[in-house]
């Protein structure tokens, strides 16, 4: 079997599990979020950046996975 038919695979998963890992952190953050920006209006844009954080995996993912299919 042919080593390079398992890079497309590793490519995909490295997306895919940082995708489903950054929207599991997202729905609790956001959920968190929203009862903060309830009680205290001016939190919003901490709750902004703390969404954002979690973006970072899924970039990190990408590139991991542009790596491994064009090196």
């Amino acid at each position: 079997m042919d080593p390079n038919l398992f890079i497309p695979v590793g490519a995909g998963l490295a997306v895919g599990l940082a995708a489903i890992g950054t929207g599991l952190a997202q729905g609790r953050i956001g959920s968190a979020g929203a009862g903060v920006i309830a009680e205290k209006p001016d939190q919003v844009g901490m709750m902004i950046l703390l969404l954002a954080i979690p973006e970072t995996m899924v970039i990190l993912g990408f590139a991991v996975a542009a790596i491994m299919l064009f090196l």
